[in-house]
């Protein structure tokens, strides 16, 4: 890895300049165009790399920008500074991984072997009372098989500033956001005698829920097979084709008639925290959720991967899985080096979708056909290379075991010759 860095070092762009220069003037000129940094800071930046230069040693750029705002308001002399920076290059240095190391099989390790340790239950209350989310082993093999739809689906809503610290707005946001059906505000029977379904709204519910008697009349013609006609708290709704099967399937449909809410949020929860109030959903639907004036869409959160990259992008259902999955072990009380964590997320996402760790996915997509062989369907992976003529160069680490060779890592990766 460390021969790859001083080739980028040597790399010139099309103005003759080397590609860590260009770097560090696109970062400048969108410093002075956001006008965001403190000239200070700049200064104490300036001071590190050069520093840097000095001892030909290199640091990552967000490293030198913490480096900068910690310096910009501490005490210390040139000794202390010079210190800080060869300490820093000395952990950045070991912090780095060895050329030919085995990256993936430490990862797999790394997870796998406190997987064995996790349990099997499948629910836990998430934070807040009757809120239950899939977590332990049952949400890691959730995770990495990139299930289209999670077990227990569910959103953080964090509510924009005059919204969070208001609680009749944050309930309103609420109303808005959890699916409101006719069972749930009303009490619904039938006139068997006369073919009627009798609807008796809950004031309270409605009130609470901020649905008015006129919008759930105004919903029920959506039942092609009935009209309504209502007195007071009372609605009274007759079938247009009088049939016992016709009133049982009517009652049904009006049960299930939506009045207010977004399809797929089941229930939702409001809970106050430091910086205000925080909305839990039972279910997931960022589309429409976006919708709702309120809420902050930059602080929106879902436990749906596959969702996330389809309205946020593949950057972000990056970002997903390594804090779902980070999450999911730190619940269990493992300890996983997040890179292990970040190569996982990496593969599962560098070709700009989400892909399972597994035949149909990531491992599916190997060069190496005796790699996808040993993995699974032995047979079918082999015949179809071979009517396709695809040849194995044995690179990886799989195949040089199958045949018999020497892999390609760690010692196996520098070959010495005699001299005569």
């Amino acid at each position: 890895m460390s021969g790859k860095i001083e080739k980028k070092k040597t790399k010139t762009s099309k103005r003759g300049k080397s590609k860590k220069e260009s770097e560090n003037e696109e970062v400048e000129a969108l410093i002075v165009r956001e006008k965001k940094e403190d000239p200070k800071r700049a200064a104490c930046r300036r001071v590190i790399e050069k520093q840097l230069d000095s001892i030909k040693k290199e640091l990552p750029r967000n490293v030198i920008e913490d480096m900068a705002a910690y310096i910009t308001h501490a005490d210390i002399s040139k000794k202390q500074f010079n210190e800080i920076i060869e300490k820093l290059c000395e952990k950045y240095g070991r912090a780095r991984v060895d050329p030919y190391e085995a990256v993936g099989i430490v990862a797999a390790q790394s997870i796998g072997e406190p997987g064995t340790q996790m349990t099997m239950r499948t629910f836990h209350y998430a934070g807040v009372a009757e809120m239950n989310v899939t977590l332990g082993l049952p949400r890691l093999i959730e995770i990495v098989d990139a299930r289209s739809h999670p077990s227990t689906p569910m959103m953080t809503v964090h509510l924009k500033q005059e919204y969070r610290t208001n609680p009749t707005l944050a309930r309103k946001i609420a109303n808005e956001i959890e699916i409101t059906r006719m069972s749930d505000v009303a009490d619904i029977g039938c006139d068997t005698g006369e073919f009627k379904i009798i609807i008796n709204m809950d004031e309270e519910v409605l009130a609470r829920k901020s649905i008015t008697r006129e919008g759930v009349l105004a919903a029920l013609p959506k039942v092609k097979s009935i009209e309504a006609e209502q007195n007071g708290n009372k609605i009274t709704c007759k079938l247009k084709e009088v049939s016992y099967r016709n009133l049982l399937a009517a009652i049904e449909t009006v049960k299930n008639l939506k009045l207010k809410g977004i399809e797929g949020i089941t229930r939702v929860i409001i809970r106050k925290d430091e910086e205000g109030y925080v909305i839990y959903t039972q279910g997931s639907n960022i589309p429409d959720v976006l919708e709702i004036k309120g809420v902050d869409p930059n602080t929106l959160y879902s436990n749906d991967i596959i969702e996330i990259a389809s309205v946020f992008g593949i950057e972000a259902a990056r970002s997903a899985i390594i804090r779902e999955l980070k999450n999911t072990l730190s619940e269990q009380g493992l300890n996983v080096d997040i890179r292990h964590i970040m190569l996982v997320a990496d593969m599962m996402t560098v070709d700009g979708e989400v892909k399972a760790i597994g035949r149909t996915g990531v491992s599916s997509e190997k060069a190496s056909v005796l790699a996808r062989a040993a993995f699974e369907i032995t047979v079918n992976h082999l015949l179809e290379a071979g009517l396709k003529s695809e040849v194995d160069p044995l690179k990886g680490i799989a195949e040089n075991i199958i045949a018999g060779q020497i892999t390609q890592i760690g010692t196996g990766s520098v070959a010495l010759k005699s001299k005569e």
